[in-house]
């Protein structure tokens, strides 16, 4: 009976397969032709083994904590503590058999089971710019935006007008998030989300997925999410169930931010030319004297008669 979680090299030439890994189920195991040693950023198509070789070059060796096969998956958990828990799905696609490899990392990144609106956020079409330390952008593709790439003091995603940062987006996964939570390197970043006039921070992930992080326990960490927002009530942290999901999320929040920001400035804008020119001594003299308030004929206006002047319109 084989126990071990084994990777090895793939000793057929040419193939864009270089792996081979043996999980540990039945008499001989099963043999399966890979893409990578672990599904760390994406799905990695498997492709059946004829056999596994007599002398194979290994690459990796792992105790297995347990495997299960249900249905047309195969669940694999290790006895290591990082990277331990992935799944092998094994379906049919045109009348052949296609095999996926995953890890909780990939599954919450798979494409959401929605539609996306292609609308236009607030009937604009946005010029986001993406912080140039930012790794894996959004290229918000789907949605209608251009985006350039500079360094912003605070975020991942921002709204400029002129000098102004009108609005900007902090990307987290909920691991970035627990660790940035746990070092206390989140609160420094919330600080200076907070110095802007509208910040947010998205996470890629449900907040279910709080209660059932790999290396930080359940109550820790949701109280420390708590803190934070108690803490910083004008960033919002934003819990999307994948990143297809937090991309779009950003979109329209970013493209609220600056349909609100361009109202408030317009407004300001007709307010003072409604109040037009500030009102001369003579002709708060002349409007008092009108009205029967005792006022000097020469010097400086009263702050009681001024008062009167400004709220004369009620």
């Amino acid at each position: 009976m084989i126990d071990d979680f084994v990777v090895a090299r793939n000793p057929e030439e040419g193939s864009t397969l270089p792996y081979l890994v043996r999980i540990p189920l039945g008499p001989n195991g099963i043999v399966l032709k890979v893409r990578d040693t672990w599904p760390r950023a994406t799905k990695i198509y498997c492709h059946r083994a004829l056999e596994w070789p007599a002398e194979p070059e290994i690459v990796e060796t792992h105790p297995v904590r347990s495997v299960l096969r249900r249905g047309a998956a195969i669940d694999l958990v290790l006895d290591r503590a990082r990277e331990n828990r992935s799944q092998f799905v094994l379906t049919r696609a045109r009348g052949r058999e296609m095999i996926f490899w995953q890890s909780r990392r990939t599954t919450k990144q798979a494409r959401p089971n929605v539609a996306l609106p292609t609308a236009r956020a607030h009937g604009q079409a946005l010029e986001i710019v993406v912080d140039s330390g930012e790794k894996y952008a959004y290229s918000f593709g789907h949605q209608q935006a251009t985006t350039t790439r500079r360094r912003l003091t605070a975020g991942d995603y921002a709204i400029v007008e002129g000098d102004t940062v009108v609005a900007a987006v902090e990307r987290k996964s909920i691991d970035d998030l627990a660790g940035g939570l746990m070092s206390g390197k989140f609160t420094y970043q919330l600080a200076d989300l907070a110095g802007l006039h509208r910040a947010a921070v998205v996470v890629e992930a449900a907040y279910s997925k709080i209660f059932n992080h790999e290396h930080v326990a359940a109550s820790p960490l949701a109280e420390a999410v708590a803190e934070a927002q108690v803490r910083f009530p004008s960033v919002p942290i934003v819990f999307c169930d994948n990143r297809k999901l937090a991309e779009e999320w950003t979109y329209r929040w970013l493209g609220a931010a600056l349909h609100e920001w361009r109202l408030a400035v317009g407004t300001e804008a007709v307010v003072e030319s409604l109040a037009g020119p500030e009102a001369t001594p003579a002709q708060i003299r002349a409007w008092a004297t009108a009205q029967g308030i005792e006022v000097p004929a020469k010097g400086r206006i009263p702050s009681a008669v001024r008062r009167a002047w400004e709220a004369r319109n009620g």
